[in-house]
């Protein structure tokens, strides 16, 4: 399954154990949907929210123990029942896919975090429902590595959201570093820019290993996936960094060899 749509998603590869990999599935085939909803082709808004809407009518027809309209709420039905998933995180991106298609600009911190608790951290949390491994404390955790994650993701992609007229840095962090909407829009990476970015990925860093300890806390080949994440984050701050935080110009991804790097360094303490 690739990640190259909805990246902050993490995938049923061949470490998740087979049992998990149908509800799994399911689960980011219902994301990826939404998601292109809010993001894809030449809707209106206002047709976007209404699919969205008939979404969350689906969620409700689960809920209520009834078949759903649609093939994916029908895959997705099997699943929540057989696994006793909550219905909650679904809806919560529901309400951050309906957010993008109307709010392009972040005023602070507090306000993207709280986006984040929603297209982000869901994800995690159905996840360590699959895993039975749902506690207070790896909840905690995952919502750090969740967040660090879409994070990372909107650092990347700061080239790309402005092409559609979003800009998820916080608009008092670019206040207070210099930075304009005119110098995003024209991709100038001054030294504003770098203490910007450094800034950022300096946040991200830390929530990262805040949400560490999840990677040894779940055991066997869930835990190396997590660890595998963990590190696969972390690599890309590295490669931002690198860059002199170009991201303009250097988007980074992964290449086969830091694969290798992120595997050595996912090894069981």
């Amino acid at each position: 399954m690739s990640v190259e749509h909805y990246e902050n998603f993490p995938v049923a590869s061949i470490l998740m154990p087979k049992r998990l990999r149908k509800p799994v599935a399911a689960i980011y085939h219902f994301a990826r949907a939404a998601d292109d909803i809010a993001d894809e082709g030449n809707l209106s808004n206002e047709e976007r929210l209404q699919q969205l809407d008939d979404f969350r009518d689906e969620l409700i027809h689960i809920a209520a123990d009834e078949t759903p309209l649609m093939p994916l709420f029908q895959h997705l039905a099997v699943e929540v029942k057989a696994h006793a998933l909550p219905l909650q995180p679904m809806h919560d991106l529901l309400d951050a896919f309906s957010q993008d298609v109307i709010k392009k600009r972040y005023a602070n911190y507090d306000e993207l975090l709280d986006y984040c608790r929603r297209s982000a951290n869901p994800v995690g949390t159905l996840l360590l429902h699959l895993y039975e491994e749902a506690t207070p404390v790896n909840i905690a955790y995952s919502d750090a590595i969740c967040t660090s994650l879409q994070l990372i993701n909107f650092w990347q992609d700061v080239a790309k959201d402005i092409t559609i007229a979003r800009i998820y840095l916080p608009q008092d962090d670019m206040a207070r570093f210099g930075v304009t909407e005119e110098q995003i829009a024209q991709a100038r990476c001054d030294d504003a820019w770098r203490a910007l970015m450094k800034f950022q990925i300096e946040r991200a860093r830390a929530l990262m290993l805040y949400g560490k300890p999840l990677g040894t806390i779940l055991t066997g080949r869930i835990g190396l996936e997590m660890r595998m994440i963990i590190q696969g984050g972390l690599r890309i701050l590295d490669k931002i960094e690198a860059a002199d935080y170009d991201v303009f110009n250097k988007r980074p991804v992964l290449r086969p060899f830091d694969w290798v790097i992120m595997l050595a360094k996912s090894a069981p303490l």
